[in-house]
């Protein structure tokens, strides 16, 4: 059986993901962008079951499943193809396991929860509730949700970077967040997007607003990014700081991008505006480096360093400086050793923003 057979079998028997499938809205999705996450082999693209060969439906998976997972090599990082515009962030291994970090990090930084909107126990623990991970990633977040609790848990991306084995209330999706959303209105009672900021939105209103009208009412949206432009409280950066300009640069390019860094200052309004209620913004410190006196925060501060020094810098900025702002992959990497060796000077005090910022859809 081929994997479009795999797909549209596992389908009939996947948890509701909450596409509308049509006139009906009770309707199960219907496999065609079902993500059957796991590795891939030569025999897997080219074995196809000749009772399907002519299929459109295994064509058109087929062929999606193909481009999402091929992805284009940028001065040797994969990049994903797949989606509206281009992401600046890679998918390759190392960026996965980066992935992973950030995940324990953000999730240290937040006292070990998960979110933070007030959304009832209850809620969660409801078998028939939904959740919605934009921009799911490695799918860490959504398959700690799923463990944690029983509400059925849909992660999108664009592209198969989530492993084979889910909890079973634990499903993903290859999806756009940018294009029209495909899910029931007023279906899911939590949608939560990290890290989009991060080249990878370029309309957040009408993100925001779309995420209204797929919330039931009394559902909560939780977005959260750092803004990576660098903070003290001691005056401890140093002048010509190779981490102040290589900041400097990375928001010149997210700007040409359309992906300014500085959104998530703007999310609290543009919530309020498409009428969510309850809305707060809250910003915390995230250190650079271990240095805060706090035993948590030092360990948070200790994974950001260990990401920066182990390619997160390069991550972040390589497409955007090679390709938005045509620089030379060797300049870059002069100005990220100077910033690298800042990281590294335990006289160095620096801290980013990370805002958390999430608002309630009215109840009627």
């Amino acid at each position: 059986m081929s994997r479009a057979d795999d797909a549209a079998s596992s389908a009939a028997s996947a948890i509701d993901s909450g596409v509308d499938a049509g006139p009906s809205r009770d309707q199960d999705i219907q496999g065609h962008n079902l993500l059957q996450a796991g590795p891939e082999s030569d025999e897997a693209s080219t074995d196809t079951d000749e009772g399907y060969a002519d299929s459109d439906a295994s064509s058109f998976l087929s062929s999606i499943l193909s481009e999402v997972r091929r992805g284009v090599e940028i001065e040797g990082r994969l990049y994903p193809t797949y989606g509206k515009h281009e992401y600046g962030m890679p998918i390759d291994e190392k960026e996965l396991d980066r992935n992973d970090l950030q995940h324990h990090k953000y999730t240290l930084l937040l006292n070990d929860r998960l979110f933070i909107a007030p959304i009832s126990e209850e809620t969660l623990n409801t078998a028939s509730n939904h959740i919605l991970d934009l921009g799911t990633g490695t799918g860490i977040w959504a398959i700690d949700m799923a463990d944690k609790y029983q509400a059925e848990v849909l992660g999108v991306d664009i592209a198969a970077t989530q492993p084979p084995f889910v909890p079973p209330n634990c499903q993903f999706e290859i999806d756009d967040v940018e294009e029209d959303w495909p899910y029931r209105l007023d279906h899911f009672a939590l949608i939560h997007g990290r890290d989009l900021s991060m080249t990878a939105v370029r309309d957040w209103p009408r993100l925001i607003n779309q995420a209204r009208s797929h919330l039931q009412p009394g559902g909560w949206l939780q977005l959260a990014s750092t803004i990576p432009d660098i903070h003290t409280d001691d005056n401890s950066i140093p002048p010509n700081s190779g981490y102040v300009e290589a900041g400097r640069l990375y928001f010149e390019m997210a700007e040409k991008m359309g992906t300014p860094l500085d959104a998530p200052r703007k999310w609290a309004e543009q919530m309020r505006s498409a009428g969510f209620v309850n809305v707060q913004d809250v910003v915390y410190k995230l250190p650079m480096g271990p240095w805060p006196r706090s035993k948590r925060l030092r360990t948070v501060g200790r994974l950001e360093q260990i990401m920066i020094l182990e390619g997160g810098f390069e991550a972040y900025m390589l497409r955007g400086y090679t390709q938005v702002l045509g620089g030379r992959p060797e300049d870059l990497q002069i100005i990220l050793a100077l910033a690298r060796r800042e990281l590294r000077d335990p006289s160095v005090h620096t801290y980013v923003h990370y805002h958390v910022t999430y608002g309630q859809k009215p109840q009627h």
